[in-house]
């Protein structure tokens, strides 16, 4: 089980908060976003914008990484309660660098918000620099950044594009056999609007062809039940507290 940006439906999302919280409530690994600051480094957000999440404004890439350290990640993080618990507690937008160094031994999908080389290429230097080719998976929507990622370092493993996605569910659809994947695995929505991209069908698919499938983002009992019952590898969550104890006692 995985915390989706560290377990947002409880912390603040893509901070040192959020992942030290959903490692602590028992998630086997982390999932996060990154981009580029104006300088360069690889920068753990999701937004191409800061204002949804913290106290700044304008785009993530026309700050420095210090500018982004500096920033109150915490900011717009309410529980319900209006009472904004989070902000002024120091939650800075952490460096891919920071992650990777305070948690050695946690798996981690990084997902790529950029669909460009160039940020393949820094995620792919980080990710060495770390030692952590053999526990990372590199994630996007976008098959530019990630073929690029698969040159660089092909020891990485990555996930399939929304494009290599969407080919892998109309070969289930017709019942072709699979043909040798550049990806390890799929992490995808059980629907994507009116598409129901995960079902049975799919799993076997996946399962013929050796490829993993993780789903996202998987909030509730019911439905994490249902999908672990069809075979799912992995549940991508918001709510660790919810879906740690159904993965680990399974009916």
């Amino acid at each position: 089980m995985f915390a989706h940006r560290g377990g947002s439906g409880l912390a603040p999302e893509n901070t040192l908060a959020s992942f030290d919280n959903g490692l602590a409530l028992g998630a086997d690994g982390l999932e996060l976003d990154v981009h580029l600051s104006r300088d360069g480094v690889v920068v753990v957000h999701h937004d191409r914008t800061l204002a949804r999440t913290t106290n700044l404004d304008g785009a993530v890439a026309a700050r420095t990484a210090a500018e982004l350290a500096a920033a109150d990640a915490g900011y717009r993080y309410d529980r319900g309660d209006g009472l904004f618990a989070f902000r002024g507690r120091g939650l800075g937008v952490p460096t891919l660098a920071q992650v990777l160094a305070r948690y050695p031994d946690v798996p981690i999908i990084i997902e790529l918000k950029v669909n460009s080389g160039e940020l393949a290429r820094a995620v792919v230097d980080v990710v060495r620099a770390a030692g952590a080719v053999r526990r990372v998976c590199l994630g996007s929507s976008g098959l530019r950044v990630l073929r690029a990622a698969r040159r660089l370092e092909p020891a990485i493993v990555t996930s399939a594009s929304r494009e290599e996605v969407r080919w892998a569910l109309y070969r289930s659809w017709v019942h072709w056999p699979a043909r040798r994947a550049a990806y390890g695995g799929f992490q995808v929505p059980e629907w994507s609007g009116a598409t129901h991209v995960v079902s049975p069908r799919f799993i076997r698919a996946a399962r013929r062809a050796t490829l993993g499938v993780q789903v996202w983002t998987v909030d509730t009992e019911i439905d994490a039940r249902r999908l672990l019952g069809w075979g799912v590898d992995a549940l991508i969550t918001d709510r660790p507290d919810i879906i740690v104890p159904v993965c680990t006692h399974p009916r």
